[in-house]
């Protein structure tokens, strides 16, 4: 017969071989416990197994945060809701419901520059990953760039079964650049099979009647605003700057 010590080497052998670290971590201790409060077997076993989904749901929502490509992080905790303007404070109770990505409503938030935007989208997007949802985040000249790569290599389609998968797709920068033919169809054609059934988030700095600027093409122009509005919800994102105030407080305490 085996020792304690040799038992319990072999035991975390086959733990790390079976992949179970939560059970790894709590075995010894649920052990002890359950021998001083006389616990059945079931239930040492029902108490290892809990530790064990739970370490897996951490990872899995830490896995969706950090394939979503935020270029940082930025929790609800985090974002000083006091400074964002007047209507997006007024709507952030229901934004953070996240009732509109189960809808498959857009968001549309659109300002002048460096009210926020950005912030709450990841905000949203950070707290979308935490419930489960598959998020994307990505600026529109860079998903431009990937379309027109994608073409080139013959894997649009590709490509777009992915995009369109996305629970919510956060499309940050709308409007900073203006895109020739090519890179305007391919962003109307992708963006638009998402209508409906996907929710998309879109941060701009341009009104709807100053997106012609972007695409230079009235028809597709109006047919991008009517597929991107349809059922959106609205944000007005005029204000004070943001970021101006945040760095200002930071002078301030530092």
């Amino acid at each position: 017969m085996s020792s304690n010590s040799e038992i319990r080497e072999k035991i975390t052998e086959y733990l790390k071989l079976l992949r179970l670290p939560g059970i790894r971590k709590n075995y010894e201790s649920e052990a002890k416990e359950a021998a001083m409060k006389d616990i059945s077997y079931e239930m040492y076993l029902y108490s290892l197994l809990n530790h064990e989904m739970d370490l897996r749901n951490e990872n899995r929502k830490k896995d969706r945060v950090k394939y979503a490509e935020f270029p940082y992080k930025k929790y609800f905790e985090d974002l000083k809701t006091e400074y964002l303007p007047e209507d997006a404070i007024k709507k952030l109770k229901t934004l953070k419901s996240l009732d509109f990505i189960k809808e498959g409503r857009n968001l549309i938030m659109s300002g002048s520059p460096g009210t926020g935007k950005t912030h709450l989208a990841i905000a949203l997007g950070i707290e979308a990953c935490l419930k489960e949802y598959r998020v994307l985040f990505i600026t529109v000249p860079a998903l431009v760039t990937q379309l027109k790569e994608s073409r080139s290599q013959k894997l649009l389609r590709a490509y777009q079964n992915k995009f369109e998968k996305y629970d919510l797709v956060i499309c940050d920068e709308f409007g900073y650049i203006s895109f020739d033919k090519e890179g305007s169809e391919l962003l109307f054609s992708s963006l638009s099979l998402r209508t409906g059934r996907k929710s998309t988030i879109i941060t701009t700095n341009l009104s709807f009647e100053r997106w012609d600027e972007l695409f230079k093409d009235p028809v597709l122009t109006a047919a991008m605003v009517d597929r991107l509005t349809h059922r959106a919800i609205f944000v007005n994102m005029n204000g004070s700057s943001f970021r101006m105030r945040e760095t200002k407080d930071i002078i301030k305490n530092g």
